[in-house]
């Protein structure tokens, strides 16, 4: 017997279609319905009828095998653990690894995916970021269309197949962060108003209506979310969750929704007795997200830092269009600035903007691990025009000078999947929508943002073509040859990280920023206690005199010398020494 029960307070009638017939639901109040279906249990397909209407899926649907428009199906399967000896991963001193389960390999599956877990063992990254799995239209996408939160897309091996990989990469040491996305839900698929307020007009944002979090009957929709990522973190034990875009989380109440997650979040984690992580995506520049709640904050655990990805991109590559134009106007007085302060906005002006953006953090309430940094993710490489890692334009000097600064920096490293090899596959936004209407609508879209940063139509790949999901597909033959270097090099500065304290101190008023500027490009160090990160951006050797007798704990390449108290570096190479 299973027991049907769904919020549901726009329904004056409600039944339940399942087993070939359709049962009354009877209210239970507050907008609740609930019946005991005998016969019904693990496997059945069911769907509710609101007022006699058509059969919609179940707003906590929990598996929808037959795509986000059929009918749910009952999930009551007990998965057999064998992660009793997990006791979890703090975020502090972690690297973490950002990755989509459709294209991380040719199959695109959980169970495929489980196979490449040894790798990044053996890479020392500490925690895997899965981008969301909640299920969404059509095979192929990136996930941020999901419209069954509770549901894992079946495409992927279901939920069944995600808690395998969660099993997976704990019985391997790798803990696991799910993203999740509860500003929107995706265009096609959606049902939710069919049965109550769950968005509301009041509030506006780029999707639409935003989610109901402070309107008329906001109480529910609040525990939807709550009890979502309860259940992520509970059942099938995932150790973080990764908010995407909570500046889109409009919530005019008195305590804010991601306060109340977090403290729901901070019992549930002494309840399992291992930590549990929240992340978040914000691009507002605020360390009030990773605040203490006692020092009027959010109290999440930390937050994505894409000023450290401008500053990086600006300074490797020298683009200066779009947010990159501040950044670029001095992108090592950039760099200093955030990796002594986590933010380049912190109250200064933007010309991206056109106005004053962000404000300074409080150094001594926020440690830097609370900031997460990257050089590369699926945002700041899929919403380039073409999909472009990094690897496709630099140099291989300045991939591993961009990799050190991160690896060595204050903050939570992270790094895109593909990244440690310089994978020259790109990594293109691609989605499946069945609805022809709405194919052109993405197709049209997509090509209308980039022709105002001058690209021709032509150049700009159709998200709803197979084959620029197909491109984004890693290619592991290359991780094999690694005809660049750089996986040993991300595998070395990963262990280096691990071994040196200095380097994952998180107090930032502890970093220090020396730069020699010269003609024909400038020298960076890096102090990190008695390290430093020595950095020579140049075309031609460089030398820098130390502060005294200091011994290479790792180098980009040949030629990196030490003589005395000088360090000489050929053109675009890096040095991590410590004094002695």
């Amino acid at each position: 017997m299973t027991t049907f029960r769904v919020w549901a307070p726009n329904a004056s009638t409600l039944e339940v279609e399942a087993e070939g017939r359709r049962t009354p639901l009877e209210q239970e109040g507050g907008g609740w319905w609930a019946v005991d279906l005998p016969g019904a249990g693990h496997g059945t397909d069911y769907a509710y009828v609101v007022n006699g209407g058509d059969p919609t899926p179940d707003p906590r649907s929990r598996w929808q095998p037959q795509g986000v428009h059929g009918p749910s199906r009952v999930y009551e399967e007990d998965h057999a653990w064998g992660d009793a000896a997990w006791t979890g991963r703090q975020l502090a001193g972690s690297v973490v690894y950002e990755l989509h389960i459709g294209t991380f390999t040719a199959e695109g599956t959980f169970d495929a995916a489980i196979g490449k877990l040894d790798a990044l063992v053996e890479l020392g990254v500490d925690l895997v970021e899965v981008m969301p799995v909640a299920a969404f239209p059509g095979t192929n996408g990136w996930g941020y269309d999901g419209v069954h939160l509770y549901a894992v897309h079946d495409e992927y091996g279901g939920p069944a197949g995600f808690k395998r990989f969660v099993d997976a990469a704990h019985q391997k040491g790798l803990g696991v962060v799910l993203d999740v996305v509860y500003n929107h839900l995706g265009p096609s698929g959606n049902y939710l108003g069919v049965y109550g307020p769950y968005f509301t007009g009041t509030h506006s944002t780029p999707w639409g209506d935003a989610v109901n979090l402070d309107d008329h009957g906001s109480d529910e929709v609040r525990r939807w979310v709550i009890d979502n990522a309860v259940q992520w973190l509970d059942e099938f034990h995932v150790d973080g969750l990764r908010l995407d875009a909570v500046h889109a989380l409009v919530d005019e109440r008195a305590t804010h929704l991601l306060a109340e997650l977090a403290a729901e979040v901070d019992r549930l984690s002494t309840a399992l007795r291992r930590p549990l992580s929240l992340i978040a995506e914000s691009d507002r520049n605020d360390a009030s997200f990773v605040t203490p709640r006692e020092a009027g904050g959010y109290g999440l655990t930390a937050q994505w830092d894409d000023d450290v990805h401008h500053a990086l991109h600006a300074l490797l590559s020298g683009e200066s269009q779009g947010y990159y134009a501040d950044f670029a106007e001095d992108p090592v007085e950039a760099l200093s600035d955030v990796l002594t302060g986590a933010f380049f906005h912190a109250g200064t002006w933007s010309s991206f903007r056109g106005r004053r953006h962000g404000k300074p953090v409080d150094r001594e309430l926020c440690p830097a691990y609370r900031f997460v940094a990257y050089t590369q993710t699926h945002d700041q490489v899929g919403n380039r025009a073409t999909g472009d890692r990094l690897a496709a334009t630099l140099s291989t000097g300045r991939l591993k000078i961009g990799a050190a600064l991160v690896l060595t920096s204050p903050f939570t490293p992270m790094l895109f999947m593909g990244e440690e090899y310089a994978a020259s596959t790109p990594w293109q936004y691609f989605t499946d929508h069945q609805e022809p209407e709405l194919a052109e609508a993405v197709r049209q879209g997509r090509r209308k943002e980039f022709a105002g940063h001058g690209w021709a139509e032509e150049d700009v790949p159709d998200p709803q073509d197979p084959a620029t999901r197909d491109r984004s597909v890693l290619d592991w033959a290359e991780r094999e040859r690694d005809e660049r270097g750089l996986l040993q090099w991300y595998t070395d500065l990963i262990a280096l990280r691990r071994s040196t304290p200095e380097l994952t101190d998180p107090r930032l008023d502890h970093v220090g920023v020396i730069v020699e500027l010269v003609e024909g490009g400038g020298l960076v160090v890096v102090e990190r206690g008695d390290v430093r990160v020595v950095v020579n951006l140049a075309q031609e050797p460089r030398r820098h005199v130390l502060e005294g007798p200091a011994e290479v704990l790792l180098a980009s390449g040949d030629g990196i010398a030490l003589d005395g108290e000088h360090i000489a570096l050929p053109a675009e190479s890096v040095a991590v020494v410590a004094l002695v």
